[in-house]
């Protein structure tokens, strides 16, 4: 039998099923990958905003710094004032203090730098900053004029407390530390019976790292009902040709004044300043108060002028301005050239202002006089005394005073010192040099006349005779006239009147030197003048311009 092969079998018609494989892997990448951008993300986030140093303002020191907790190190601190220069700070105990002291009104910027770790780098970056600008404070006083306790302590106030003060009356200073820090301050100062009122003035410094503040004045009076003053300079000092008059009063100036104000009497060039709401003052200008100069201050109303342990109801005060000494006198004039002298500061010369000038006439500067020409005789010499008043300053001063069109006295006032002063500015000057006379009366009687150290004439004259003889000494000329008639009485008792008498100068009460026609010359003729011949007396006439000196010698 043969085998029959079974039929082949048809294909199933279903797909062949396919194994799966698992997402479980990939959700869980994605998840961490996405976790760890978010973690990144936060950690950028983190770093960007999170701040990892504060500044802050601190009471006492400069500034506060607060470091986070973690992740962060200090790097630099720098602190500059508003000039750009470096202020060195010490940080103790996260409170920033300068090593050296600043003004008041200083502005400082404070930059503190820090540097972030590793992480926190990597998510914003290395380093942070942090500014702060800062002003140091200042203090002030609040009462310009208070009253004693009743202990007589003088206690101070000011607007903001105070780390430091210094208080300064009658050129000694005491200075204190507070700890903690006060609005009133003792000053130390106890008004007396013997000065129940008075002044200081206080520097203060509201931190420990600050310079102190400017001077304040502050003014303390016993307790009164009606107003009281206070008078500097007082009255029984001298004033000094400058120097302002303050006028303090326990109560505003406004209250007790109202808009009047005082008067001076001579008035003086200047005007009144109102310092604060209890205080005036005047200050002179130009020159200021004339040497030798007596000043009287008329009130508006009457008040109770404090001094020491007086008080005394006024409604005029007085001054008295002392005189320019005659050493700077005896320099202006040399320096202007109506001395035979030049003048020589040891260091800089005075400056050239009205109030530079008025002091010096008080204090004079150092320096040293030397002759301005080698050759002058030794009468005239011996006429100088450096800083005492002799002929040869009294004469320049009457020079001084015909050239400038004042009255001829030969003494330096208050006028003569302003125009000194005046013409010093100036540059103004003797002109037509310096002139001498020297007489002898020993026969032959001569003449000899210098100008600007040379004899420019030599000539016989005539003195007076036994009965009326020329005197002995030396003595400015004080008149002069080209022309006069010449009265007197002759040694006989007889009586003489003489017209035309030509080129006439005046040196001695009636004695003069003139022209006058004789026989002779050489021998006593006249009757105490110096007679020469007239041609003579015409060319000595010129060099003779009041103040010049004669000398009448043996």
């Amino acid at each position: 039998m043969t085998a029959v092969a079974p039929p082949p079998r048809r294909p199933s018609r279903r797909p062949p099923v396919r194994r799966r494989r698992s997402r479980k892997p990939l959700i869980v990448v994605a998840v961490l990958l996405g976790l760890a951008g978010s973690v990144a993300g936060g950690i950028a986030a983190y770093g960007r905003f999170w701040t990892p140093v504060s500044l802050s303002g601190d009471p006492d020191a400069l500034a506060h710094v607060e470091l986070a907790p973690v992740g962060v190190r200090l790097e630099a601190v720098k602190v500059t004032t508003d000039a750009g220069k470096r202020l060195p700070v010490d940080l103790r105990q996260r409170n920033l203090w300068p090593k050296r002291r600043v003004a008041a009104g200083t502005h400082l910027t404070v930059v503190v730098t820090v540097r972030r770790s590793g992480w926190l780098s990597w998510a914003a970056g290395k380093t942070a900053q942090v500014r702060l600008t800062a002003t140091a404070p200042a203090a002030h006083v609040v009462d310009e004029v208070v009253q004693p306790g009743a202990d007589g302590g003088v206690s101070i106030r000011f607007d903001t407390p105070v780390a430091r003060t210094a208080v300064r009356r009658g050129g000694h200073t005491t200075g204190d530390e507070h700890d903690p820090r006060r609005r009133v301050v003792a000053t130390g100062v106890h008004a007396t019976q013997a000065s129940p009122a008075g002044t200081l003035t206080v520097r203060s410094a509201p931190r420990s790292w600050e310079t102190l503040g400017p001077p304040e004045r502050v003014v303390w009076f016993p307790a009164a009902k009606s107003a009281q003053a206070l008078v500097s300079p007082s009255t029984a000092a001298r004033l000094t040709p400058t120097h302002p008059l303050r006028l303090t009063l326990s109560q505003p100036v406004d209250d007790v004044f109202g808009s009047k104000r005082p008067a001076l009497h001579p008035s003086v060039p200047g005007k009144w300043v109102d310092v604060d709401d209890y205080t005036i003052e005047f200050v002179p200008e130009g020159p200021g108060f004339g040497l030798g100069m007596h000043v009287h201050l008329t009130l508006p109303v009457e008040v109770a002028v404090v001094a020491g342990p007086k008080t005394s109801t006024v409604k005029t005060l007085s001054w008295s301005v002392p005189d320019g000494s005659t050493l700077r006198l005896q320099q202006l004039l040399a320096q202007l050239h109506y001395l035979p002298l030049e003048w020589h500061p040891a260091d800089a010369r005075v400056a050239l202002t009205a109030t530079a000038q008025a002091r010096a006439a008080i204090d004079p500067p150092d320096g040293r006089f030397t002759w301005r020409h080698p050759n002058l005789p030794q009468p005239l010499r011996s006429l100088w005394s450096e800083g005492n008043w002799t002929t040869m300053t009294q004469g320049a001063v009457m020079r001084f005073q015909h050239d400038n069109g004042l009255t001829v006295d030969g003494l330096a006032g208050p006028v003569v010192w302003r125009t000194l002063i005046r013409d010093t500015l100036h540059h103004k000057g003797a002109t037509g040099g310096y002139s001498y006379v020297l007489v002898h009366r020993q026969v032959p009687q001569t003449l000899v006349l210098w100008h600007e150290g040379k004899v420019v004439l030599s000539a016989r004259v005539n003195t007076g005779v036994a009965g009326a003889p020329t005197a002995l000494g030396t003595w400015p000329v004080f008149l002069r006239a080209s022309t006069t008639t010449m009265s007197g009485v002759n040694p006989d008792g007889s009586h003489y009147h003489d017209e035309g008498i030509r080129w006439v100068s005046y040196f001695h009460g009636g004695e003069a030197i003139h022209g006058f026609n004789r026989a002779s010359y050489g021998y006593p003729q006249s009757v105490g003048c110096v007679e020469a011949p007239v041609d003579t007396a015409a060319k000595i006439w010129p060099y003779t311009p009041i103040g010049t000196l004669v000398t009448i010698a043996q």
